[in-house]
């Protein structure tokens, strides 16, 4: 796992099938980022089978082989369709493509697991809502920062027991470290990774509609800028956000590209939960200058002052509770309308930002 790249981060969990073998079989279908690395190591822990995988780009679908030797490496995306036996199609493809590769899946009967941001544009959105509604299909997403971090899934479980209270605020810090020189040329192009509130903003998005239990939120304020790279022309390196939740809940969130080197993860990520009767801190992959190890869940209510470190003793719940979802026709992992409502507030933040020069 390289924890100083965040976009090769693919976090290793424990082994917990949830089906049995030949149960479930899914392919990889675009490789363009990192994070399908992550997202085909939770499916396969929870008992997924990958049996597919293409890509274009044949160093690409080489490094993945070597990743998950068992794979069988497809001559087209229709080779994948046409197997029967695969259920769900798994992509990290340029983002603006996402929407494009989910709408073939679905259309071959496939269900469709996609990095985030799941889509560039509202127009996008609505292609994938009524697709769902004409399939009934998922169009899941990979929300990595909440569904891949422990510290992140055992707030959750805190605030379902009560330990805070209602959740009234919550504050989110995305930094990411740039390291431009490995970055490819489309991950500096608005038009395909569709700006910075888009993409390291939608998981800000769904972390406030989580935490707060609002099923919808109005976008208050959002600003966007480019204030060190200018020789990118259309890209975003710090943006922020004021959420509003119809709940009355109320969320700020901050995302950069200003992690520094000497940090030893690629970004110092953290969350604050406030309740009504108490609050939470999480420190996701680091605490700065004193652990280099991730996890760590600050908790402050009326039974006084917690500290957990949660690592390796949370897991990953929802890739297994997607399976299920998938065999079942359940939607405990995440509701399709939670998935694209976080996708919709991104994107009118994205919209609707007033941009800083600087």
């Amino acid at each position: 796992m390289e924890k100083r790249s965040g976009m090769n981060y693919a976090p290793i969990g424990v082994k917990k099938a949830v089906c049995g073998p030949g149960e479930f079989h899914y392919a990889a279908i675009g490789l363009d980022h990192g994070h399908i690395y992550g997202m085909c190591n939770g499916l396969s822990e929870a008992g997924g089978e990958l049996k597919w995988v293409y890509d274009p780009d044949p160093v690409k679908v080489d490094r993945f082989k070597k990743a998950f030797p068992h794979v069988r490496i497809a001559r087209s995306e229709d080779e994948i369709y046409q197997d029967a036996s695969v259920k769900l199609v798994a992509g990290a493809a340029v983002t603006s493509l996402r929407c494009e590769l989910g709408m073939r899946a679905m259309s071959h009967g496939k269900h469709y697991f996609t990095d985030k941001a799941p889509l560039t544009t509202l127009e996008q959105l609505a292609e994938a809502r009524h697709k769902v509604a004409e399939t009934g299909l998922k169009y899941a997403v990979y929300y990595s920062e909440r569904l891949h971090a422990e510290s992140a899934v055992y707030a959750g479980q805190l605030i379902k027991q009560g330990a805070i209270g209602r959740v009234l605020q919550v504050s989110g810090y995305g930094p990411h470290r740039l390291n431009a020189p490995a970055r490819p040329a489309w991950f500096f192009e608005r038009e395909q990774f569709g700006g910075i509130l888009c993409d390291i903003g939608s998981h800000q998005c769904e972390q406030f509609l989580y935490y707060t239990g609002s099923r919808d939120a109005q976008v208050v304020q959002s600003q966007i800028a480019n204030y060190n790279n200018k020789q990118h022309a259309t890209f975003e390196d710090f943006g922020d956000c004021n959420l509003r939740g119809d709940n009355g809940s109320t969320g700020y969130f901050r995302v950069d590209w200003f992690t520094p080197d000497g940090l030893s993860t690629w970004g110092d990520g953290r969350t604050l939960l406030l309740g009504t009767e108490g609050y939470i801190e999480l420190r996701k992959y680091a605490d700065i200058a004193r652990d280099r190890g991730g996890n760590h869940v600050f908790l402050v209510n009326h039974e006084g002052e917690h500290y957990f470190n949660v690592s390796g003793k949370v897991g990953f719940p929802y890739f297994g509770e997607l399976i299920l979802d998938i065999l079942q026709g359940t939607e405990i992992a995440m509701t399709q309308e939670h998935a694209f409502k976080a996708a919709e507030l991104c994107l009118i933040a994205q919209r609707n930002a007033v941009r800083v020069e600087g």
